[in-house]
């Protein structure tokens, strides 16, 4: 895609870069030729001095230079301000929904707080040409109609929905109170290699290891799967293109499948004879989530490449292929 060219030669801060999609956006910024400054979460007691990487390792020796910081703490402001990047991602947070249940406060602050440290600290950036906020589909709640556009009502189900509902709203609003150069992109459900929560890699690990995949509620529940290579372009065009400053954009492949259906195609590639085991239905469970990405067509040509069979096929070899050398698998 032609947004490939910008990111030569970029200082490019991505918080959360350890994680599944922050390791991904790393490796294609590291192909680009940027330059980037990871921030991953701490493990000393100040959470600013020692680290332990599991996603980008790999990259150490390459441009890239790895920080940890707890993101919900001002640490985070001086050390913005210090490297001082032309363009930021925030994808670092707490996004395992079922854990907001039981730590509410401390998913509130690293994902809301978090992201108005790293907005503060933005505004004061004379060089900044872009900061990308990761929102989420979680902000809407069960769809109110065939599928989500922008202008959805934004009724967040759970707490970590609720974070994330106070991220974006606080981003469109340094957009426009300080005119920091921010772009919103509200992701549906991604997975691929390296991911080590939802549905996905829960179904996958467990049939590899001869588990029936356990389903909350009937399995009629649905959602709008995108494949993590297909992301990646979506983030980079928001983190380049003149057309997504200020604007808040969904991305999805605009078709939703059950999860009894996941469950399913995953055992049907395995060639195992396992079938689906369904239990009590989830908390704050949203019923169906679809994405319609109409707004990032028109905007940049954006659409999905990889269809849910493919991706799930994709996925189960790369973890089946962990599992194989004994290594842990992300899903």
């Amino acid at each position: 895609m032609c947004h490939h060219d910008y990111w030569v030669s970029k200082n490019v801060l991505v918080t959360g870069a350890d994680g599944f999609m922050g390791s991904h956006l790393c490796d294609k910024l590291i192909e680009l030729k940027s330059n980037i400054i990871a921030l991953v979460r701490g493990t000393s007691i100040s959470g600013t001095t020692g680290h332990s990487l599991k996603n980008i390792a790999h990259l150490d020796g390459k441009n890239i230079q790895i920080v940890a910081v707890d993101i919900a703490s001002t640490d985070l402001m001086r050390i913005i301000e210090r490297v001082s990047p032309d363009v930021i991602f925030h994808l670092g947070a707490i996004a395992y929904v079922p854990y907001s249940f039981e730590h509410p406060i401390e998913v509130h602050n690293v994902n809301s707080l978090g992201t108005l440290n790293l907005l503060e600290a933005a505004k004061n950036l004379n060089n900044l040409e872009r900061v990308v906020i990761c929102s989420s589909s979680e902000i809407y709640g069960t769809a109110q109609k065939d599928s989500i556009d922008e202008e959805h009502p934004l009724n967040p189900t759970s707490p970590y929905a609720a974070s994330k509902v106070a991220a974006d709203r606080y981003a469109y609003a340094y957009y426009e109170t300080y005119g920091v150069p921010v772009s919103i992109i509200r992701p549906f459900n991604y997975y691929g290699p390296r991911h080590t929560y939802d549905v996905i890699p829960k179904f996958i690990n467990m049939v590899i290891g001869g588990e029936e995949p356990t389903i909350h509620g009937d399995g009629s529940q649905s959602r709008d799967f995108t494949y993590v290579t297909d992301m990646v372009e979506a983030f980079l065009l928001m983190g380049s293109h003149e057309k997504a400053v200020g604007e808040a954009v969904n991305f999805g492949t605009g078709k939703d499948v059950t999860i009894k259906y996941i469950a399913e195609k995953i055992i049907e590639i395995s060639g195992k004879r396992l079938a689906p085991k369904f239990i009590e239905k989830r908390l704050a469970e949203v019923n169906r989530l679809t994405c319609n990405s109409k707004k990032a067509k028109e905007l940049f040509g954006w659409e999905h490449r990889v269809s849910i069979e493919e991706g799930l096929a994709l996925n189960y070899r790369w973890s089946e292929n962990c599992h194989q050398k004994g290594k842990l698998t992300a899903g």
